[in-house]
C-alpha cells in the first residue's frame, strides 16, 4: 500500500476551508436532545442481540493548571479532593451501565482520556478500574489495547510502574511543543527531563505502544523553533505521533481568549510547519495513517491500514471496527448499535441523574440507512484512501453510480487536481490528497451545508 504523501501548498490553500475531522458520521453536531435514557437502553438490548466486543472510554475531566489552547471539556482544580464526588457518581454509572451489557461481552479496547487521568491518585484509579473490571468483563491476557493519556507533570516513574499493574499497555503523552517562549504563550511550561523519564519508565515497564501528542500553529512557533522539537521527540522514536492542528476559536472556548491572537503563526507559516513535519517524519521512516496521525511502519495503526481494518473513532484512529464503544463521565460519547450517545456536560447535571438512577444521556441520534451507506463510505476513505464500489453496493443493496451521481460528478474538480483518480469501480486517494481526506470526505456529507460554519480549517 502506498502510505506517501505530497504537499502541493497550491492545492492545500485552495482547499483549505472548514470542515469535520469524521470521527463519526454523522458527526456530533447532529446528535440532538430527543434522545434520552429511554432511547439509549433500547439500543444497548439490540447491541446485546447482535453481541461482540465493546470497546469502554472513560473521561476524566480534572486538570491541575489551564493550557490555553485547551477546547476540552475539563476542571481546573489544585484541590484532588474534588475528584471524589465525581468518581462515586462514575463508578455508579460504570454499575448502571454494566448491569446493561452481556457479561460475556469481552472488553477488547478501554480508553482514560480527559483531562489529566494521572490528575487522580493511585488509589483513585485503582477503585475506577476495580469498578470496571467487577461490572464489565475485562481481558486478564494483557491482549486487550487499554490506554490512557498522561501529563507528563504529572506523571513519575511509581505512576507509569502502577498504571501497568492496572492493566494499561498503551500510552499517550501529552507534549505540544518544548520551546519555552511557546510553551509560556500557552501556559503549559514542561521540561524535556519530565517528558522523556515518562516515555522511559513506560518502555520499562513493558508498554506496548508510546504515543506523542503535538500541535502546530500556537503561538510565537516558527519552522525553526517547532523542527527543534520535532528533532528532540525524534531522537528517542516513539511509535506513533499524533500532530494536531491548533484551530483558533476563541468564542467557541472561553480559554483560548487568553492566547495573544497577534501571536499566532500567519496561515503561511502552518503550512511551512506542516510541511517541514511530514518531510521529517516520513525521512525519519514512520508513514502517514492520516488525520494527524504518523506510525512507525510495523505499528498497530499502520499494520492495520495496510490490511484494511483501520477505523476511525471518537477517540480517532482506531483497530477495532467491531466493538460497540460505550462512554462513561460527562461530555463522553459513545456507539451502540446504530445509534451514537452524549453523556451530560455538567457535573450537577450528571450527579442528578445518577442519584436518580439513571443513565446521563442528554444527546444521541439515531442512524437511518443512508447514514450507516455514507459513514461506510466517509470511514473506507479516511482510513484507508480508497473505496471499491462493489463492496458498498453488496453490503447496502444499491448501484453506486446512480446512488452517489451528484457525489462522484462532484469529485471531477478534485480528479482534475490529482486528489484522486475515480474509475467506475473505485475512488483512489492520490499523494497529494491525503492531507486534503476531510474534503473528499466531505463531498458525500449530506449534512455539511448548513453546518459547515461550526467547524475548524481542514489544515
Amino acid at each position: 500500500m502506498d502510505q506517501s504523501i505530497k504537499f502541493d501548498l497550491d492545492l492545500i490553500n485552495r482547499y483549505d476551508k472548514a470542515g469535520p475531522r469524521y470521527t463519526s458520521y454523522p458527526t456530533a453536531l447532529e446528535l440532538h436532545e430527543g434522545f434520552a435514557d429511554k432511547e439509549y437502553r433500547a439500543h444497548i438490548e439490540k447491541s446485546n442481540k447482535a453481541g461482540g466486543p465493546l470497546s469502554l472510554y472513560f473521561h476524566i475531566p480534572f486538570c491541575d493548571t489551564v493550557c490555553f489552547y485547551c477546547a476540552c471539556n475539563k476542571i481546573i482544580t489544585k484541590n484532588r479532593q474534588h475528584a471524589e464526588p465525581y468518581l462515586n457518581n462514575l463508578i455508579k454509572e460504570i454499575a448502571m451501565q454494566g448491569s446493561l451489557f452481556d457479561k460475556d461481552r469481552v472488553v477488547n479496547q478501554l480508553h482514560w482520556g480527559g483531562g489529566t487521568p494521572t490528575f487522580l491518585s493511585f488509589e483513585q484509579m485503582k477503585s475506577l478500574m476495580d469498578a470496571t473490571r467487577q461490572n464489565f468483563n475485562l481481558r486478564d491476557d494483557d491482549k486487550g489495547e487499554y490506554s490512557i493519556e498522561v501529563d507528563p507533570r504529572e506523571t513519575n516513574n511509581q505512576t507509569i510502574a502502577q498504571l501497568r499493574e492496572l492493566g494499561f499497555n498503551r500510552i499517550s503523552l501529552g507534549l505540544q511543543d518544548f520551546n519555552p517562549a511557546v510553551q509560556k504563550a500557552v501556559n503549559r511550561i514542561q521540561t524535556e527531563q519530565q517528558t522523556f523519564a515518562v516515555l522511559d519508565a513506560a518502555r520499562r515497564e513493558g508498554f506496548r505502544s508510546t504515543s506523542i501528542d503535538l500541535i502546530y500553529g500556537l503561538p510565537l512557533q516558527t519552522v525553526d523553533t517547532f523542527s527543534e522539537t520535532l528533532d528532540m521527540v525524534l531522537a528517542v522514536s516513539p511509535d506513533r505521533f499524533s500532530i494536531f492542528n491548533y484551530a483558533h476559536m476563541p468564542t467557541r472556548f472561553k480559554t483560548q481568549r487568553q492566547i495573544n491572537d497577534t501571536e499566532l503563526p500567519t496561515p503561511e507559516v502552518k503550512l511551512e510547519i506542516l510541511q517541514m513535519m511530514g518531510n521529517k517524519l516520513i525521512a525519519a521512516g514512520y508513514v502517514y495513517i492520516g488525520m494527524d496521525h504518523f506510525a512507525k511502519p510495523d505499528d498497530e495503526l499502520a499494520v492495520a491500514q495496510r490490511e484494511g481494518l483501520l477505523y476511525r473513532n471518537f477517540q480517532g484512529y482506531s483497530t477495532h471496527s467491531d466493538c460497540d464503544l460505550v462512554g462513561m463521565g460527562i461530555t463522553s460519547i459513545g456507539r451502540v448499535g446504530d445509534a451514537y450517545i452524549q453523556n451530560v456536560k455538567q457535573l450537577d447535571e450528571y450527579d442528578n441523574l445518577i442519584s436518580q438512577g439513571k443513565l446521563p444521556v442528554f444527546k444521541g441520534v439515531d442512524l437511518d440507512e443512508d447514514d450507516k451507506l455514507r459513514r461506510a463510505v466517509i470511514t473506507q476513505l479516511i482510513c484507508h484512501f480508497e473505496l471499491h464500489f462493489n463492496k458498498i453496493e453488496q453490503q447496502f443493496d444499491i448501484i453506486f453510480a446512480d446512488y452517489f451521481a451528484t457525489e462522484l460528478s462532484n469529485l471531477d474538480q478534485m480528479q482534475a487536481d490529482g486528489l484522486l483518480i475515480r474509475t467506475d469501480q473505485s475512488i483512489k486517494v492520490q499523494s497529494a490528497g491525503r492531507l486534503l481526506i476531510r474534503n473528499i470526505c466531505m463531498v458525500f456529507d449530506k449534512y455539511l451545508a448548513q453546518k459547515q460554519q461550526q467547524f475548524s480549517k481542514v489544515i
